[in-house]
């Protein structure tokens, strides 16, 4: 349990005792206090769960966690830790709006988190990832279609965020020796401009607008 404390933005022991007592309502009022007016304001209730290998998405999730309203916040944990632990599940589950981060692998978002949409049912989803290659607009969608074709067809996607991320340094190296090979191979002279550009990424232009889009449906 003090692993989920850990990587939860709301759900605690006083947390689950409050959402016990809601489910049961209150006899003053007829017992038609849920949990949803418990929360209060506009603020939708929400769930942030991620999957980083490099730390790239880890970092688009810090700043979503920082940035959203923190009062609708009912997790924030990785992928992994989501599906392990039954209490942090029902808070996804329970949650309006799932905020889920992936990386990409072979153009489609990693397994960690395919798992995760392959589970949800009816939830609205908005998905932010990065990616090494790429960074056109373009590319970003095609990750984007494959990804959602991972998700039970009950699942709504009501938005998106991606942006390039940093890759290790032994890929430039990997370049650097296949240009040795093919000196001024035009391909290879591409990968290295954008393994370049890649290394700016995410970057705090990438995390307001990640942000901005996100921002909008919570406060909804």
């Amino acid at each position: 349990m003090k692993k989920v404390l850990r990587n939860n933005c709301d759900l605690g022991l006083e947390t689950v005792f409050l959402k016990r007592q809601m489910r049961l309502g209150s006899k003053e009022d007829g017992g038609k206090i849920g949990w949803n007016d418990w929360i209060g304001g506009r603020n939708m209730k929400y769930a942030i769960v991620y999957s980083s290998r490099s730390g790239n998405t880890a970092l688009l999730a810090e700043a979503l966690k920082e940035g959203l309203p923190k009062e609708g916040c009912r997790y924030f944990g990785t992928a992994d830790l989501a599906q392990k632990d039954a209490n942090a599940w029902e808070a996804v589950t329970g949650s309006k709006l799932v905020l889920l981060g992936f990386w990409t692998d072979k153009g489609n978002c990693d397994e960690k988190s395919a798992s995760v949409l392959k589970k949800l049912r009816n939830q609205k989803i908005f998905l932010f990832g990065t990616a090494g290659f790429g960074g056109s607009e373009e590319y970003f969608q095609k990750i984007l279609t494959a990804v959602k074709q991972q998700a039970d067809p009950s699942n709504t996607f009501v938005g998106s965020y991606l942006c390039q991320g940093k890759m290790s340094v032994s890929v430039r190296r990997r370049y650097e020796t296949m240009l040795a090979e093919k000196p001024g191979d035009k391909k290879i002279l591409g990968m290295l401009e954008n393994f370049d550009r890649a290394q700016n990424h995410p970057n705090e232009e990438d995390c307001g607008q990640l942000l901005a889009r996100a921002g909008a449906l919570v406060s909804d």
